[in-house]
C-alpha cells in the first residue's frame, strides 16, 4: 500500500478520489475500525435501528446508479463501437472520447466507496452475522484496487468491461436488497435468492475469460500484462470464495447445515 505513495499518476488529470491515497487510506481505516470493532461497541447496549426508509432509498438509489452506469458503457462500447472490444485501451490524452472515460470512471470509483455502506447499515441493523470475511474483503478490495489500478493504469480501458459487469451485477443485487427490505419475508424463498450468488459467481468467470483472452489471444494489444494477471488472480479468488458461500448457503443438506 505505502509503495503506491511514490508511484506517480497514470493520468495527469486525476479524477475524483485518485489524486492521493490519503483519501482512500482513511476512508477505509475508518470503515475498517467500525465494522471490526468500535461499531459493535457502539451498538452493544442499543436495539437494533430501524433504517427501513434509509435502506429504501439507498437501494433504490443504488439500482438507479448502477443501472445508468451499466447503460452509459454499454451504450459507448456496443452502440457507439468507440474501441475494439478485442483490446480495450485507454485513450491517449487530448482523446476526443478523453473526458466521457474519466467521467465514468469517476463515477465507478465514487460508487465503490459509496457501497461501504452496506456494510455500515448491518453493524447498525445488528445484523452481525452478514459482516462476513468474504463481504469485508469484497468490499475493501474492490475499493481501494479500483483506486490502485486508475493510479498505475489509468482510467478505462480494459476496466471499462470491469465495471460493465460489475454494475449490472450490483443493478440486480441492490433490486433484491430493495425487495428484501420492504418485504422481509422474501428473504425466506431461496430458490430465487440463491440466483443473485450465481449471477456474480458468473460475472467472475466472464472477467477471468476475458482476460484470459486479452492476453494470450491478442498479442499486439497494450493492455498492460500485470493488470491481466491480476484480473485473473482475483476472478479465481472471487469465484472460489462466492463458490464456498454457494455451497454453505444453498447445497448443503439442512442437517449439516444445522449441526
Amino acid at each position: 500500500m505505502l509503495r503506491l505513495l511514490y508511484i506517480p499518476q497514470a493520468d495527469p488529470n486525476p479524477i475524483l478520489l485518485a489524486g492521493s491515497p490519503w483519501p482512500i487510506i482513511v476512508i477505509l481505516v475508518a470503515y475498517l475500525l467500525f465494522v471490526l470493532k468500535l461499531g459493535k461497541i457502539f451498538m452493544k447496549n442499543r436495539k437494533p435501528y430501524d433504517l427501513k426508509t434509509v435502506l429504501k432509498v439507498y437501494n433504490i438509489f443504488q439500482v438507479l446508479y448502477n443501472g445508468i452506469y451499466f447503460g452509459m458503457v454499454f451504450y459507448y462500447l456496443f452502440i457507439v463501437g468507440i474501441c475494439n472490444l478485442r483490446c480495450i485501451e485507454s485513450f491517449p490524452q487530448g482523446h476526443e472520447r478523453k473526458q466521457i472515460e474519466r467521467v465514468l470512471h469517476a463515477a465507478y470509483l465514487l460508487n465503490k466507496v459509496l457501497d461501504l455502506m452496506d456494510t455500515v447499515f448491518f453493524i447498525l441493523r445488528k445484523s452481525f452475522k452478514q459482516v462476513t470475511f468474504l463481504h469485508i474483503y469484497h468490499h475493501v478490495f474492490m475499493s481501494f484496487g479500483s483506486y490502485a489500478l486508475t493510479r498505475y493504469y489509468g482510467t478505462g480501458g480494459h476496466l471499462n468491461i470491469v465495471g460493465l459487469l460489475n454494475s449490472l451485477v450490483h443493478t440486480v443485487m441492490y433490486f433484491y436488497y430493495f425487495l428484501t427490505s420492504q418485504y422481509p419475508a422474501l428473504r425466506s424463498n431461496v430458490w430465487w435468492k440463491k440466483y443473485i450468488t450465481l449471477t456474480q459467481i458468473c460475472q467472475f468467470f466472464m472477467l477471468l475469460s476475458y482476460a484470459v483472452y486479452v492476453r494470450f489471444f491478442s498479442p499486439n494489444c497494450g493492455v498492460p500484462h500485470g493488470l491481466l494477471y491480476l484480473n485473473m488472480l482475483q476472478g479465481v479468488v472471487f469465484i472460489y470464495l462466492f463458490g464456498k458461500f454457494y455451497i454453505q448457503a444453498y447445497l448443503r443438506p439442512p442437517r449439516a447445515k444445522q449441526s
